[in-house]
């Protein structure tokens, strides 16, 4: 079999950026519909979603190829409980978002650090064996912490609106695109560039939803706005697979 279709991550491509974005606003959301709108608290929404994302990557780590439901529930799982460490941080913890996105991108550099001292390189295409798979998970929930903490650095600390927010991120997205296609930069560094900035948009875009309008957002509510977001990563998933379907029956 060959090493493309052992790979468990999903192709990096258009699709993967879209329900990147997706999944993050998801997560923004859910984690403060959980920890906000529930009333639970950031430690309780910590622990609840800590529980969904350790039995959703247990079934992930365990698979033994790729599976689009499986590798975006835990990518959505990454982007909820992001989002309860980031608030737990800056406001439970009273670190601010300043002291805490550092923190966090502390975490981050020091995981991609040790991976790419295991393996001598961070690339994500292929990642077969489980010891590897993890090392891209912690990275991945890390780097979704960091894009809540950001985002919200943005609004509070800056003064940005959300919508302002979620340009600024678009546009260092579309930069990084830009260097992807117009420059022989290093793909493995521009890919967790997008990943690390595709957050903080998904993020603050989730605050233009839900934000009361006095503040910049639309005022959708945290309910409204996660079944909104839940509603499109489905179709997406559905499309992702049936799009792998037809490929492998090719």
């Amino acid at each position: 079999m060959e090493t493309a279709k052992l790979n468990k991550i999903a192709e990096i491509t258009l699709l993967f950026w879209l329900m990147k974005i997706v999944a993050t606003t998801l997560g923004e959301t859910l984690g403060d519909f959980i920890s906000m709108t529930l009333k639970l608290g950031y430690l309780t929404g910590i622990v609840i979603t800590s529980v969904f994302f350790l039995v959703l990557l247990y079934v992930q780590l365990k698979a033994k190829k790729f599976n689009p439901i499986s590798f975006w529930l835990v990518i959505i799982a990454t982007t909820t409980l992001g989002t309860e460490i980031s608030d737990f941080i800056d406001r439970s913890l009273n670190l601010g978002y300043t002291l805490g996105s550092l923190i966090l991108l502390m975490g981050l550099v020091g995981t991609l650090f040790l991976w790419n001292k295991k393996y001598n390189n961070l690339n994500v295409n292929p990642i077969i064996e489980t010891q590897k798979e993890l090392y891209f998970w912690i990275a991945v929930l890390f780097s979704n912490s960091l894009g809540t903490a950001f985002g919200d650095y943005l609004s509070d600390i800056i003064g940005f609106s959300y919508l302002q927010g979620a340009l600024i991120t678009a546009i260092i997205i579309v930069i990084v695109i830009l260097l992807h296609y117009y420059t022989k930069l290093n793909e493995v560094v521009l890919f967790w560039l997008a990943f690390v900035f595709t957050r903080p948009f998904g993020a603050t875009f989730g605050d233009f939803l839900t934000k009361p309008i006095i503040k910049g957002g639309l005022d959708l509510g945290t309910l409204q706005a996660s079944i909104i977001s839940i509603v499109i990563m489905t179709i997406l998933i559905y499309y992702s697979c049936e799009s792998r379907v037809k490929k492998l029956n090719l």
